[in-house]
């Protein structure tokens, strides 16, 4: 009985890292958006994450939602400083998400300026 438990334990522990590797590291699509950056924000309650908006066109279907992992402290501050401007979006989609990576499936890993 004392085996069957730890075979039990042990085999819950390598299927939850392996989906938590998978749902980290493989991306679904990768791509680019560009319009004018609406917000950048810091949010939660528990997990702080930061979440964003850029207007694509004048309708709502037309917002694109993204988040900003932490640890893209470069990306974070150029969003800020970004902020009512057209931007371009480079961004990464991945199959799920955890609550202190961010609220969308949609990573923001470069930002720059349109001129």
């Amino acid at each position: 009985m004392k085996k069957f438990i730890r075979i039990s334990i042990v085999t819950i522990i390598l299927v939850s890292a392996a989906y938590m590797t998978f749902i980290y590291y493989a991306t679904y699509s990768d791509g680019y958006r560009s319009g004018e950056l609406i917000k950048i924000t810091r949010k939660g309650v528990i997990f702080k994450t930061w979440e964003g908006k850029i207007s694509q066109g004048v309708a709502e279907e037309q917002h694109f939602e993204f988040s900003v992992e932490s640890r893209n402290k470069e990306v974070i501050e150029a969003l800020k400083e970004f902020q009512g401007h057209q931007v371009n979006l480079t961004y990464i989609e991945r199959f799920g998400t955890f609550p202190w990576m961010g609220d969308t499936k949609y990573y923001v890993i470069e930002v720059e300026r349109t001129k």
